[in-house]
């Protein structure tokens, strides 16, 4: 069965955008380099998708491309384009969203506007079918580990201090969630952190 898989790269003090971030400066200022152990490849030039990173990069990033559905928020979704409305491999993509799809999500057959969280786990988990679900973005992060709604979560650590920016895990309740170490790979320019969400 499918599983939610939060895949998400983020600074040593916890940030995953930096300062002064907005619809065209998606990752804030600096937040670039977050990913740059996966931007070492030139980009497919149809798709925009990164290429395929070398070694063990490339491996987590073919899990990464494995999953049969994205379900993620606006605040992620609207800052990156869209995705151009394909995400990777033309697989389902899962909005959750309070207000209606902008004009442009007309052209994106693949995209499916939701306003309520349980629901939207459910339609891509369904559409995932075998495969799993990435998960992406604080704000549908926090809600799904709220709900009990999280399965899995890949911290792709990066080595750097951003001091301001936004935080992955910063409106939790107080409530402490456990986690079970699955796997700690390190990596050229990060270490890949996988745990499974105590219920």
């Amino acid at each position: 069965m499918a599983a939610t898989v939060l895949y998400m790269s983020m600074s040593l003090d916890g940030f995953i955008a930096g300062p002064n971030e907005r619809p065209d400066n998606g990752l804030g200022d600096g937040g670039l380099r977050l990913h740059e152990w996966v931007l070492t490849e030139p980009r497919d030039p149809d798709s925009g998708v990164p290429g395929r990173p070398a070694g063990v990069n490339g491996e987590v990033y073919d899990e990464m491309m494995a999953t049969g559905a994205v379900l993620a928020g606006r605040g992620t979704f609207e800052p990156a384009g869209g995705w151009g409305g394909d995400h990777h491999g033309g697989v389902p993509i899962f909005i959750l969203s309070r207000s209606g799809p902008p004009a442009q999500a007309a052209a994106w057959p693949l995209v499916t506007f939701l306003d309520d969280l349980g629901t939207a786990v459910v339609r891509a988990k369904e559409a995932a079918g075998e495969r799993d679900v990435l998960v992406h973005g604080a704000g549908i992060a926090q809600m799904a580990l709220a709900a009990g709604l999280l399965d899995e979560i890949q911290i792709h650590l990066v080595p750097v201090l951003f001091g301001q920016g936004r935080r992955l895990f910063d409106h939790l309740d107080a409530t402490q969630v456990e986690l079970e170490p699955i796997r700690v790979v390190e990596a050229p320019g990060v270490t890949h952190l996988r745990y499974r969400v105590g219920r």
